[in-house]
C-alpha cells in the first residue's frame, strides 16, 4: 500500500465513525452535553470537519468547502467563516446547533471528497514538503496530514462516546 492509500483508508475510517456517531439523532441529542459544559456531538463533528477542511485546503492550495460550497450559510452559526472551533469557549460550543445530523454528515462528506481527491494525488516524494514555517521545526506535509488524522479520530471517538451517554 502507498502512503496515499494509507491516508485514504484513514479518512475513510473517520468518515465511518462520524456517520455512526450522528446518524438517527435528533437536534436535541446532537446538542447534548454530558455535564452541561462538555463538547456536544454537533460541535465535535463540526469542529473536526472544519479542521480537516481548513488544513487540507491549506496544503492543497484549494478553497475551503465551508465557504466555497456555502456550508457556512447553511449552518448559520454566529461565527466568522474562518472559525474552526479551536479554543472555543463553552458558550461558543453551545452555539453549534443543527437542525439535523444530515447537515453535519453532508458537510463532512463534502470535505471528505475534497480530501480524498487530494490524497490520491500524493506520492511519497510530496510528504517532506514544508507546509508551515511558523513552527520549530517547520511542519512537513506528512506531519500536517497525520495531525489532521489524529485530531479527527480523537474527536470522532469522543462523539461516539457522547452518543453512548445520551439519556434514553
Amino acid at each position: 500500500m502507498t502512503s496515499a492509500g494509507l491516508l485514504v483508508d484513514a479518512f475513510d475510517r473517520i468518515k465511518g465513525v462520524v456517520h455512526q456517531a450522528v446518524d438517527g439523532l435528533t437536534p436535541e441529542q446532537l446538542a447534548y452535553r454530558v455535564d452541561g459544559t462538555a463538547n456536544s456531538i454537533a460541535w465535535l463533528v463540526w469542529h473536526l470537519t472544519r479542521i480537516q477542511d481548513d488544513h487540507i485546503a491549506g496544503v492543497a492550495d484549494l478553497p475551503q468547502v465551508w465557504t466555497s460550497e456555502d456550508w457556512a450559510e447553511r449552518f448559520g452559526l454566529p461565527f466568522d467563516p474562518a472559525e474552526t472551533g479551536y479554543a472555543h469557549s463553552s458558550e461558543q460550543v453551545a452555539a453549534v446547533r443543527v437542525d439535523s445530523g444530515e447537515l453535519l454528515t453532508g458537510y463532512h462528506d463534502a470535505v471528505y471528497e475534497q480530501t480524498i481527491a487530494y490524497a490520491e494525488t500524493l506520492t511519497d516524494d510530496d510528504l517532506p514538503r514544508i507546509v508551515d514555517r511558523s513552527w520549530d521545526p517547520p511542519v512537513t506535509l506528512a506531519v500536517r496530514l497525520i495531525s489532521v488524522v489524529s485530531d479527527n479520530l480523537q474527536h470522532a471517538g469522543q462523539a461516539a462516546f457522547v452518543r453512548g451517554l445520551i439519556p434514553a
